[in-house]
């Protein structure tokens, strides 16, 4: 990134203070998942039934769940595989769905009409009921999870990159690299995609913190990753039992966690506006 990009970065940041705040919340997501699992007090899969459902205190700052694991650190270490997991479903789908979607919009005919068919099809199922159906056939594991919170995802970015693609390839830049002897296939990955990757750099903010809950939301009813492996979801869904006993710091903590990644939602204006080359002017 050169410096006058880091300049204009910070220019966006200062001038709008919740993609600064939301810019802040992702690093600080990002800074844990990377460095978490040396930095936390305990072991986050150890039991200590002794110390079972103790509420926060100096020594277990976020309290103990029903097998007296600590709750901090479960939540600390479940950073990395939620994030892990929401990154590479993301990158999956925008990759292909990018390629494909760019692609039909530049050549239109049949082949569009038939990914068209195929989009509208998997987008007349409610997203998260087919992520389940998915999961439940293919096993819940955590490569399974990936495999399919990126398929649903695909439609978002065939139909993005399809509507923006089908706008500009007949523009005077687009029309000046063929006379040049580019191929159409160059033209779309080397000066169309390039194009709208500001447009696209909203939908995979939005799809990031909407893949960390998707993924959450399998484990919640159980059909994502399994225990004791820490994660979010499976937190939630083990402390959702000790609700009416008054243990709230076993569904607060790991449902705080969840919030934070509305700050991928938040930040998604802000990357375009960092990247989009109209805003240097």
């Amino acid at each position: 990134m050169t410096s006058a990009t880091l300049r204009h970065a910070g220019w966006i940041l200062r001038g709008n203070p919740l993609t600064a705040v939301a810019a802040a919340g992702v690093f600080l997501l990002t800074l844990i998942a990377i460095f978490g699992p040396w930095i936390v007090p305990y072991d986050p899969i150890a039991s200590n039934v002794s110390q079972a459902l103790m509420p926060p205190s100096a020594v277990h700052i976020a309290g103990t769940d029903q097998l007296g694991r600590d709750v901090f650190s479960r939540l600390i270490v479940a950073t990395r595989l939620d994030l892990a997991i929401a990154i590479s479903a993301v990158g999956i789908s925008f990759a292909i769905g990018a390629v494909i979607g760019a692609i039909c919009g530049y050549t239109g005919g049949r082949l569009d009409r038939g990914i068209g068919r195929f989009v509208d099809v998997l987008m007349a199922f409610p997203l998260f009921v087919l992520a389940m159906a998915m999961v439940a056939a293919l096993g819940n594991r955590v490569e399974n999870i990936v495999i399919a919170t990126a398929i649903i995802n695909l439609p978002f970015y065939i139909r993005f990159a399809r509507a923006e693609v089908n706008v500009r390839r007949n523009l005077g830049w687009v029309e000046a690299a063929r006379a040049c002897g580019d191929s159409h296939l160059s033209v779309v990955l080397r000066f169309l995609l390039p194009n709208v990757m500001p447009a696209m750099a909203v939908q995979i903010s939005l799809n990031l913190g909407w893949a960390i809950l998707n993924a959450a939301g399998l484990s919640f009813i159980g059909l994502g990753v399994k225990p004791p492996t820490p994660e979010w979801g499976i937190m939630v869904a083990e402390g959702a039992r000790f609700i009416s006993t008054g243990k709230w710091w076993l569904v607060a903590f790991p449902g705080l966690a969840l919030m934070l990644t509305l700050c991928f939602n938040l930040l998604g204006d802000g990357v375009r506006d960092i990247l989009d080359p109209r805003m240097r002017t």
